[in-house]
């Protein structure tokens, strides 16, 4: 019987080791599908775009800025093309992208937005058009960081972009109906905060380790999904994804003791172990009438690799759970 255990451990190990090796290096992942393909664009030098057919097996292909966007060394001075933690939509027949370029460490940012027609590389339609800056962020001015865009229409079909980093939390802001600026007059929220030392500089990116809102309509409820702790540190990285909901898409947003996200509250949905650290910075979907989880998570396996996590929704009380890591 000892033996038979041991060769169901170690059998259970490679089925672990195999299915962490075949999973594709990514950060910071959103998904769409077109057709009958789903389309992974993620952190990476001019914003990383891969493909697959069933979820598992992923192909990359060719990023979506060959060059980097004009305007990216009036925010970022020799801005080296390593674009971050985009999102992505597709509304009135158009695929709208929306991405980060930042200095790390710093809220030298910029969100930005490019457009195509199609996502598929073959089509003599595809062509990404560069719509140049959404939002700006300058150290000393504000103190909100302007990376990790979320787009989401409320009850009325109004657009918000949420967004942010550290510093005094998560905000959003109303965009205009055409989805390429900020509505006038502006209209601004703060959707999640964590408590800061008052006595940093502004220019700090301070102890409150909150970013990557993304926000998903399940029945009556809209759910703010954030990332706590730190990212980008390899084995080091204590990322894990928080929750909060709310009956409309500005909020206010609170978790399941009904704590508010904007007053520190999240209930906890995914953390790392010994084999994952740093689980997070999440997108959620609805495909095929099932709801997956997507982030990155660090493998320890892998001298500390981000690798690409999907995982499937249950719905527990109104609330989302996903099984944990291996």
């Amino acid at each position: 019987m000892k033996v038979k255990k041991l060769v169901l451990i170690l059998a259970f190990g490679l089925m672990t080791l195999s299915w962490a090796q075949q999973m594709p290096v990514v950060h910071d992942p959103v998904v769409i599908k077109e057709d009958n393909t789903y389309h992974l664009f993620c952190t990476g030098r001019g914003i990383s775009h891969l493909v697959s057919q069933d979820l598992k097996n992923w192909e990359k292909l060719v990023p979506v800025f060959q060059e980097k966007p004009v305007w990216t060394d009036e925010v970022v001075p020799d801005f080296k093309n390593h674009i971050w933690a985009p999102d992505i939509i597709h509304k009135n027949g158009m695929y709208y992208l929306y991405y980060s370029v930042s200095a790390f460490g710093k809220n030298t940012s910029a969100i930005g937005l490019v457009i195509n027609t199609t996502l598929d590389p073959k089509s003599e339609d595809y062509k990404w058009e560069d719509q140049g800056i959404i939002v700006q962020s300058v150290p000393n001015r504000d103190m909100w960081n302007a990376i990790d865009p979320n787009i989401v229409f409320d009850e009325n079909g109004i657009p918000w972009m949420s967004f942010g980093s550290f510093w005094n939390g998560l905000k959003m802001v109303k965009l205009s109906t055409d989805l390429k600026s900020v509505s006038h007059p502006e209209e601004w929220r703060t959707i999640a905060k964590r408590p800061r030392s008052f006595n940093l500089e502004d220019n700090n990116p301070g102890d409150a380790a909150l970013e990557a809102p993304f926000i998903f309509k399940k029945g009556d409820y809209y759910y703010l999904f954030l990332s706590w702790d730190f990212c980008c540190r390899g084995e080091n990285s204590t990322y894990k994804a928080v929750v909060g909901r709310s009956k409309s898409a500005t909020g206010p947003f609170v978790d399941s003791e009904g704590k508010a996200l904007n007053q520190g509250g999240g209930t906890l949905l995914i953390e790392g172990n010994k084999n994952w650290s740093g689980v997070g910075h999440n997108s959620v979907y609805t495909f095929d009438g099932k709801d997956y989880y997507f982030s990155h998570a660090y493998d320890a396996n892998d001298n500390g690799a981000p690798k690409l996590v999907v995982k499937e929704i249950t719905w527990v009380n109104d609330w989302p759970t996903v099984q944990p890591m291996n």
